[in-house]
């Protein structure tokens, strides 16, 4: 990096504050949203971690890559933003934008195999069904590896990391394709293994699925059968996962059509600004995971709402507030008769004795009584219930 004056030049913003303000501002929503969303589906992936499909283990991890990226590049890059300049030295910058790019390249790649699972569910269902929860683990861990060689070449020289354009982050150093041939061949196997070859993967197993679906729905409506509900359960995973793969590749092609600019055009004419806004694009793309399928998905939503009531109801039970009534004032409250009938339909009314007041120990201990009405010629007698048997049932109410 040079001399210390150079460094403090390299990691000085050449956007303007104001940019810089706005790019803070969007850094700190974006956090917010992506801690509380990816926590959110990690816990509840945490609930129904007995329950989980092949599939939903690549949305589990994409959900943990997507909090690491968050964890590990947003405390950093939002007060060097407010900061107007890179606030945390050289072996940080170096760290950071190891990070980036170890949890960027994950979340792509677990997209691809998600894409490629998906593919096997559905249009090869015969070995599709074969594909276990271990196989989607031996996955999962395959899909780090394949990002953590690329995010560690540049420590070991092949590559290099360096401030962003804009100064106030950083990430790879585009411009060293210029001049250094490891620079180039770095540059050229990331465009490709990690992100053509990718994006294509994700584009073919997304059609054979279109088109695959569209060939079989006459089938499927006509022969309702218990697998009908599986072939529905794939079939939403499908167009989620559709979804989330549109959001996060919007979000980084910009950055990467941007960064092929630099690496392999003349780097002095990418504006920095352009640049900036690239990877505001890209830093975006941690909230849609959680957002696409707690909106979207049912049975993550119903445990969603399961958590929140269940999370409701005990903070209403430890508040003052919950504390049961007096039976007996609210008795007292109600002055009134309560009536029911009873069993062949006359009416039967309880009455409070009119001899309690607040006082308990006046009434001796006696309970309410219960009392009816009885007609005598045109006269209405109130008598307890207790001497209706000596009484005529004819003149009963």
């Amino acid at each position: 990096m040079g001399n210390a004056s150079d460094t403090s030049a390299v990691f000085t913003s050449t956007i303007s504050k104001e940019h810089d303000v706005i790019m803070g501002s969007l850094y700190s929503v974006f956090c917010v949203l992506s801690l509380m969303g990816n926590c959110i589906l990690l816990l509840i992936g945490h609930h129904k971690r007995s329950t989980l499909k092949p599939a939903e283990f690549f949305i589990i991890n994409l959900s943990i890559s997507d909090l690491g990226m968050t964890l590990s590049l947003f405390p950093l890059a939002i007060p060097s933003a407010f900061s107007h300049r890179w606030l945390f030295g050289e072996i940080t910058c170096q760290l950071y934008a190891m990070c980036g790019v170890l949890f960027g390249l994950c979340s792509l790649t677990n997209l691809t195999a998600l894409s490629l699972v998906c593919c096997l569910k559905v249009c090869f269902p015969n070995h599709g069904n074969k594909f276990s929860p271990s196989h989607a683990r031996l996955l999962v861990a395959g899909v780090w590896c394949y990002a953590l060689v690329f995010a560690i070449g540049p420590l070991a020289q092949w590559g290099h990391y360096t401030a962003e354009p804009y100064g106030t982050a950083c990430c790879i150093d585009w411009e060293a394709p210029n001049h250094e041939f490891s620079a180039m061949s770095y540059i050229v196997c990331l465009f490709v293994f990690c992100y053509a070859v990718p994006c294509t993967i994700i584009f073919f197993s997304y059609t054979f699925i279109l088109l695959t679906v569209r060939g079989s729905r006459q089938a499927v409506q006509q022969h309702v059968s218990p697998q009908t509900k599986t072939t529905n359960a794939h079939t939403l995973i499908v167009k989620l996962s559709v979804a989330v793969c549109i959001g996060f590749l919007g979000a980084w092609t910009p950055y990467a059509a941007v960064s092929m600019w630099a690496a392999f055009g003349d780097a002095t004419q990418v504006p920095s600004t352009a640049f900036a806004m690239a990877a505001v694009f890209a830093k975006s793309s941690t909230i849609y995971n959680p957002m696409v399928y707690l909106l979207c998905k049912p049975n993550f939503r119903e445990c969603l709402y399961r958590d929140t009531s269940l999370l409701r109801q005990r903070l209403y039970r430890a508040s003052p507030q919950s504390e049961p009534r007096d039976p007996s004032s609210s008795q007292r409250n109600k002055g009134g008769s309560i009536s029911t009938r009873f069993s062949n339909g006359q009416l039967e009314i309880y009455r409070a004795c009119p001899q309690c007041t607040d006082n308990t120990a006046s009434c001796h201990g006696t309970r309410p009584q219960r009392t009816a009405c009885m007609l005598t010629g045109s006269t209405y007698r109130e008598v307890t219930v207790s001497q209706l048997s000596a009484r005529p049932q004819a003149h009963f109410l």
